[in-house]
């Protein structure tokens, strides 16, 4: 039963990360210049999963903008909004499903101990 606590925890941890970034990036789409981060899983020995958050460095689209200065060439940030939104979408359920696991050992944990008593 520990076992499944650690790994539904991990997974918890690792679709927060991954929502945090999708968040992250979202709010910062219309900054000029902003990198997106990109959170990638791997698996933990023996059961569970680390998340490591990267900066994508790919440029975003340049345009020519009016300023004080004159004509400027802009870049733009690199966040694809839809892209973005699907993503929070699926690690938003993924997140549910590991919360929902927790609830189930929670139950069984209570029926073991019940039946132990």
């Amino acid at each position: 039963m520990i076992a499944a606590y650690q790994a539904a925890l991990s997974g918890l941890q690792a679709f927060g990360t991954k929502i945090q970034s999708n968040s992250n990036n979202i709010a910062n789409a219309n900054t000029d210049g902003f990198k997106k981060t990109r959170v990638t899983n791997s698996n933990v020995a023996p059961q569970g999963v680390k998340a490591q958050v990267d900066k994508v460095s790919t440029p975003g689209a340049g345009v020519f903008q009016e300023t004080e200065a004159g004509t400027e060439f802009v870049e733009l940030s690199n966040v694809d909004l839809a892209g973005e939104l699907v993503d929070m979408g699926l690690n938003s359920t993924m997140y549910k499903a590991n919360l929902k696991t927790i609830e189930t050992v929670d139950t069984m944990t209570g029926a073991l101990l019940a039946v132990k008593s």
